[in-house]
């Protein structure tokens, strides 16, 4: 009664999803567990979602109205149970008869509750992120090795992601082109640094037909149909570009010229994790001619400049942006930019580069310009890119142990509207979902009603939480009557009913009601994950101190005076698995007067080591 309704709803929600026999269960096991404990205590279902445990503790009061905990407990009820001091407890006893119990299933397809389980953060991280990859149908292992099938969800994540960053890029006066898969074997050897770091990745074509093998059991490729040469199926484009380029750029007028294409790229990795390094994957990558070096270098910084906006803004994800060490740079360039960001687990991860290349791609392709005094001179380029790697940055910085946290912008569906409906009597519901989700959609909001036919309420919430709608909105025929919805938020589980109608029964602008939220959720999302990454950051002046911690597995981003010096960068590597993921631009100042945290010789940048996927 009264302000007790919400906590009734979520009771609700969350006893549904149990059966007949595992509802009985939970009863008695509370009777007899509180009787026993000679007090009125309420179970406190306080998890630790793993693969197959959920660990129980008895630590609410009665007056706690704490009911979501039944709603975590239920979604993994069929798991196997472990009560970690209550062994010989009444409780333990009556949970394990329906501990490994599954999920009902309906037949006819009108309700499959079941979902596997998702490991937590601190038991296996790694696991963990394959898990809430596989519950949100992001992607699907594809049947070559290394290679993803990307599901709509995941799909509709990287096209919000383009169409936003493709928009920044054509205010560039950057324009978009697309040019072949198939690049000359002969092309990649005409830039020698260009070539070596790509070498190992690369897949190679070498037959344009098959044929039936001659014992008629499956095919093979036919020897006369090979390749006067090679083709290497596109790693990076430069060289497909840049032999395009001199035929493109005669005079200083056709400069700067600056041309962009969204394509899918093939590195043939050995050891691959979803998103973040595969066989093929999606990208972006630009590539820019310029009349001055001076010109190029300024526009390499000013991507990775739109790169950090877009993480930032769109993404919600925190990034330095910094130079990278001559070890760490783009093969052939002669300067790499990059943003860097730091997964919860205090590993960094690259999610962005832009290249300053100097002339070597120019001089490679004999790629030159006439001045306005009608001077030959080589062309200055840059190259930048990023790629669906950005998508897993997304899920590791945001994500938490019940699934998959979206940022509002980014998300595919912002809001969720569940209308909840009894056998009969639901149509002024139905309506007033309709209108409602209706307005939402005119204000620019992502809205998608859940009115699935016999799937009860708390199914679709555990179904939406897991895929990372943003807000949920809960409409019954008691909001009816008071003219608001229920709202839940995905990323801190804080619920409260909110009015969308006003007192005579017209309506609010619930389109800026709930635009409000959104933009709260996604200010809260970004600042929670600087404020992780900020408690990471450490600034150490001794190597032996990086060392320990990181050795302790207190990882984080570890800013050091450094001394430029590959031999001593590869020594770090070997001995504790840190690299250098940048020279921070910001924070080149404080390198005056400062000795090298390794060598102790003058140092030349201040620098940030991690460990890096």
């Amino acid at each position: 009664q009264g302000d007790h309704q919400p906590l009734m709803r979520e009771t609700r929600g969350a006893l549904s999803r149990l059966s007949a026999l595992a509802l009985f269960s939970v009863c008695i096991a509370i009777f007899l567990y509180s009787s026993s404990q000679g007090q009125h205590s309420m179970l406190g279902l306080a998890t630790k979602v793993r693969s197959s445990t959920v660990r129980l503790s008895r630590s609410l009061p009665l007056s706690l109205p704490r009911i979501n905990h039944f709603q975590n407990f239920a979604a993994q009820s069929r798991r196997e149970i472990d009560v970690k001091g209550l062994n010989s407890s009444p409780l333990n006893r009556c949970l394990r008869s329906f501990a490994t119990e599954k999920t009902a299933t309906k037949k006819g397809g009108k309700e499959a509750v079941g979902e596997k389980g998702i490991t937590s953060r601190a038991e296996d991280y790694s696991q963990w992120y394959l898990d809430v990859i596989s519950e949100a149908e992001l992607i699907e292992n594809s049947p070559v090795k290394g290679c993803m099938i990307i599901r709509p969800t995941g799909m509709a994540i990287w096209e919000a992601l383009r169409d936003d960053l493709d928009k920044r890029i054509k205010a560039t006066g950057t324009q978009n082109a697309y040019f072949p898969v198939f690049i000359p074997q002969s092309f990649l050897s005409k830039e020698a640094e260009h070539v070596d770091g790509f070498a190992k990745e690369c897949a190679v074509v070498t037959h344009h037909r098959l044929r039936a093998k001659p014992d008629g059991k499956g095919l093979e490729p036919d020897p006369d149909a090979k390749l006067e040469e090679p083709l290497v199926v596109r790693p990076t484009s430069e060289t497909m570009i840049w032999y395009q380029f001199k035929n493109w750029i005669k005079s200083h007028r056709d400069l700067p010229l600056k041309i962009n294409q969204w394509a899918n790229v093939v590195r043939w990795e050995l050891r691959t994790r979803p998103f973040l390094r595969s066989a093929e994957f999606l990208w972006q990558e630009g590539h820019t001619a310029h009349a001055t070096g001076e010109e190029a270098l300024e526009t390499s910084k000013d991507m990775i400049g739109v790169y950090a906006q877009v993480a930032e803004n769109l993404l919600a994800i925190p990034v330095i942006q910094g130079m990278k060490s001559e070890i760490e740079r783009f093969a052939g360039a002669k300067e790499t930019f990059t943003i860097e960001a730091m997964m919860q687990n205090g590993w960094a991860l690259q999610a962005g580069t832009s290249h300053f290349l100097g002339q070597n791609f120019a001089k490679a392709f004999d790629v030159q310009y006439s001045t306005d005094t009608e001077e030959r001179e080589y062309v200055w380029a840059t190259s930048w890119g990023v790629s669906t790697r950005l998508l897993g940055a997304l899920i590791m910085t945001h994500s938490d142990d019940n699934g998959l946290v979206l940022p509002p912008k980014i998300a595919p569906i912002q809001v969720v509207v569940i209308p909840i409906v009894k056998a009969s009597g639901g149509e002024e519901v139905n309506e007033f979902v309709q209108e409602l989700t209706s307005r939402l959609r005119a204000a620019g909001i992502r809205a998608h009603i859940d009115d699935r036919p016999g799937m009860r309420p708390g199914a679709k919430y555990y179904h939406w939480e897991r895929r990372g709608v943003p807000f949920r909105m809960e409409v019954g025929a008691r909001d009816l009557k008071k003219g608001s919805a229920f709202c839940a938020r995905r990323h801190d589980g804080s619920k409260k009913p909110l009015q969308v109608l006003n007192e005579d029964g017209s309506w609010k602008d619930v389109g800026a009601l709930v635009n409000s939220e959104l933009e709260s959720v996604q200010e809260q999302l970004f600042t929670a994950a600087t404020a992780r990454r900020d408690e990471r950051m450490h600034e150490v002046d001794s190597y032996d101190e990086m060392k320990t911690r990181l050795q302790a597995e207190e990882y984080g981003f570890f800013l050091v005076p450094w001394a430029a010096n590959n031999e001593n960068e590869e020594k770090i590597k070997a001995d504790c698995k840190a690299t250098i993921r940048c020279y921070p631009l910001d924070a080149q100042e404080g390198v005056s007067n400062k000795k090298c945290f390794y060598s102790g010789e003058p140092a030349t940048h201040m620098a940030i080591f991690a460990r890096a996927y």
